[in-house]
């Protein structure tokens, strides 16, 4: 161990090294650790001076761990992958309740979990929760978390996966919205309606909602938001349309909060699934909770039948 601290000076360095490779930025690394982007730039200098390579290229378009980079970067991971196992097994045993951490968006968080705490609870008594919540789309790794809901690349190895539901796309309102703007027409204009946006999943969105979201010809009114949560919100107080993924808006449809606002119902085939890191054992606690998650989702995408198309689901 002495040798090791002679070739490492720093063991934050290797913390900040970790962090640039998976984000593949130093800015994304600065917010991590709550200092600035000179300052990330500085240590992973000091890092290549001290091993006397380069570790990464830099180029106005991104980015990317060089070859001796990617090596040290698998050999951190690995590394710290077993010492977080490690931790968490003592942290887990010195407490009384075992904590599960789960990724969610902060949509589905909001609209799907929080409504269900109390059945959560009343199954699982002796289990503590902690939400990391996604603003917007869901995505990135799900590495330092017990559970998480992504929609994965069919080759994509790194995690157990189940499947949690059907991504359908249900343009959804308020009761009192489509009472008084009437249901929306995809191929129309769009006129005196409010249309509700998430900002970064454009090109996604637009072709759910057809030619009503052709700006150049579109008359409708658009409301932006970096947080699918608001969106949805927006749509329950009246405000607009919003595109309604049925993961997160199933408890709204059938407690009639939202109502489907025009007769387009798409299923684009995929999945999403609740999925656990491969890099450690899932405990038993995690697959009981997994389980659960799934027997409420198709209970309640079986009362679904009766508001949406025989076919969608």
């Amino acid at each position: 161990m002495a040798g090791f601290a002679k070739l490492v000076p720093s063991a934050r360095g290797l913390l900040i090294f970790e962090a640039a490779v998976r984000s593949g930025s130093f800015t994304a690394a600065a917010r991590e650790f709550n200092v600035t982007q000179p300052s990330i730039s500085r240590t992973i200098a000091q890092l290549e001076a001290d091993f006397g390579v380069a570790l990464f290229t830099r180029s106005p378009t991104g980015l990317a761990p060089t070859a001796d980079g990617r090596d040290l970067y698998s050999a951190v991971r690995e590394g710290f992958d077993g010492i977080e196992a490690v931790i968490r097994r003592i942290k887990q045993n010195s407490t009384a309740k075992p904590v599960v951490t789960l990724s969610l968006s902060s949509s589905l968080a909001t609209y799907w979990f929080v409504p269900r705490l109390g059945a959560f609870n009343a199954r699982f008594p002796d289990v503590d929760l902690r939400f990391e919540l996604i603003a917007g789309v869901l995505r990135g790794p799900a590495e330092n978390v017990d559970l998480a809901t992504r929609i994965l690349a069919n080759d994509d190895t790194h995690y157990h996966r189940w499947a949690f539901s059907p991504e359908i796309i249900v343009p959804v309102c308020s009761p009192s919205y489509l009472s008084g703007h009437g249901r929306l027409m995809h191929a129309g204009t769009g006129e005196r309606h409010v249309l509700l946006h998430l900002t970064d999943a454009k090109e996604q969105w637009l072709d759910s909602w057809g030619s009503v979201a052709d700006r150049k010809t579109s008359r409708a009114k658009w409301l932006e938001f970096s947080d699918y949560a608001v969106v949805l919100q927006a749509a329950m107080n009246g405000e607009g349309v919003a595109l309604g993924w049925l993961s997160n808006v199933s408890r709204a449809l059938l407690q009639g909060t939202l109502v489907p606002a025009s007769d387009r119902q798409i299923n684009t085939g995929r999945i999403h699934q609740l999925i656990a890191p491969r890099s450690r054992p899932v405990r038993p606690v995690v697959s009981d909770i997994c389980a659960w998650m799934i027997a409420e989702m198709q209970a309640e995408l079986k009362e679904l039948h009766a508001i949406l198309r025989p076919d969608i689901l």
